[in-house]
């Protein structure tokens, strides 16, 4: 078993950057609608409109990359999402009016939820290689990737790059990425066809801890797409602050969703899914109160700081938990399956909370995130209790208990 290690390794460094290309591109799609808003004379309405079709087309892009992996591979599904990934990114640039911008948005859709898929494919397989929890430093990644877009497109703006000059750049390097991460991620010999390690639970068991993991990894992206889409708003509007301190919000919660999601996997480790579930949803709860209750900016910002140290390390716990429910093909199907909850998260944090907070105010809008981290606290039982060894060599695989279970 030692000989794979290396192709461990080569697989987590190719997959963790691919992880940092989707995060880095949708952060300058998602930064530049301002720009294509001025540029094509777009509403707020239709941008609402054009960020839920994205969204639902991810999840028909989520369907694909089952398909894809089935027939081929989730490495060639990684590397095809990516390649969709700069050619609707170039696509959007060239757009010459409303109409074709929204159809490139659409398929740009279908490829963020080809690579959203395939990437957590992934990060499973390579996760049962090492025999150990490192999930959390792929999602690290992402918030990385973040990151680097939202600067990438700060750049540009204060060099005077154009609009289309700049998205085909950021096409160019996603491109350029995949090329070159594409052969070291797990091909089918050392992901897909790995012999089954452990006896799957039976099929109520599995059923019952899949929506489980589903409606918690709903919860948290609703969280997200939430802070992401209207702290902002809530600051200015109900706050009263300026637009130059409203960002910080959203600054504040991806930075500490950075560094915890940075240090998930050592506390996953160390005390257990469990216990770092439980952890995360009650600092979310504390961060959003501060949030709810707030009665200034600063407090807002604070808030939103907390829960970035909190809700954030769920995600790929989810799909960790749900590593354990499959091996092979079926895991491959599993994983695409469970990655359709975090669009119906999206829908969640865009739509539930953007109605409350349109009818009677932003503040009551960031209610219902507070009532999804109470809900998380709840769902923290379904997860395994056990902590996971911190010693595995890589090569070795891992030896899951069953959901639920309190392990050793």
């Amino acid at each position: 078993m030692n000989s794979i290690a290396p192709v461990l390794r080569r697989a987590r460094v190719a997959n963790s950057f691919a992880f940092g290309a989707q995060g880095f591109f949708l952060a300058v799609v998602l930064t530049e609608l301002p720009q294509q808003k001025a540029r094509f004379g777009l509403s707020d309405g239709l941008i609402a409109v054009s960020v839920v079709l994205i969204s639902l087309l991810a999840g028909g892009g989520s369907v694909l990359a089952e398909r894809l992996a089935l027939r081929w591979s989730s490495r060639a599904a990684v590397r095809i999402g990516l390649l969709l990934v700069a050619v609707t990114g170039s696509a959007a640039a060239f757009a010459p009016n409303t109409a074709l911008l929204v159809a490139a948005l659409g398929c740009y859709g279908i490829a963020v939820g080809v690579v959203d898929a395939s990437t957590n494919m992934q990060a499973v397989f390579i996760q049962h290689g090492y025999g150990t929890f490192i999930l959390s430093s792929f999602y690290a990644s992402w918030s990385a990737g973040t990151i680097a877009g939202a600067l990438f497109v700060s750049g540009c703006e204060a060099l005077g790059v154009t609009l289309r000059a700049s998205l085909l750049a950021a096409a160019a390097i996603v491109l350029v990425l995949g090329g070159i991460l594409g052969p070291g991620l797990l091909g089918v010999r050392d992901a897909e066809t790995s012999p089954r390690e452990t006896a799957s639970p039976g099929p109520a068991v599995a059923l019952r801890a899949y929506l489980a993991f589903g409606i918690a990894a709903a919860f948290v992206f609703a969280v997200d797409l939430a802070v992401g889409n209207w702290s902002a708003l809530y600051l200015t509007d109900d706050l009263l602050a300026g637009s130059a301190t409203a960002a910080l919000a959203f600054a504040a919660y991806q930075g500490t969703s950075l560094v915890a999601r940075a240090a998930g996997d050592s506390l996953v480790r160390r005390f257990g899914p469990r216990n770092v579930v439980r952890a995360a949803a009650a600092t979310g709860v504390c961060g959003l109160t501060l949030v709810v209750a707030a009665p200034s900016p600063a407090v807002a910002i604070a808030g939103f700081l907390v829960a970035g140290a909190g809700l954030p390390v769920i995600a790929p716990l989810c799909f960790s938990a749900a590593g354990h429910l499959a091996t092979g093909r079926e895991l491959d199907a599993l994983i695409a399956r469970l990655n359709l909850f975090n669009y119906a998260g999206t829908l969640l944090g865009g739509g539930v909370v953007g109605a409350v907070a349109a009818s009677v105010g932003h503040r009551a809008g960031f209610v219902i995130p507070l009532l999804f981290a109470i809900a998380l606290m709840a769902l923290s039982r379904v997860f395994h209790s056990h902590r996971v060894a911190n010693g595995t060599r890589p090569g070795t695989l891992d030896q899951p208990t069953a959901p639920g279970s309190t392990g050793g």
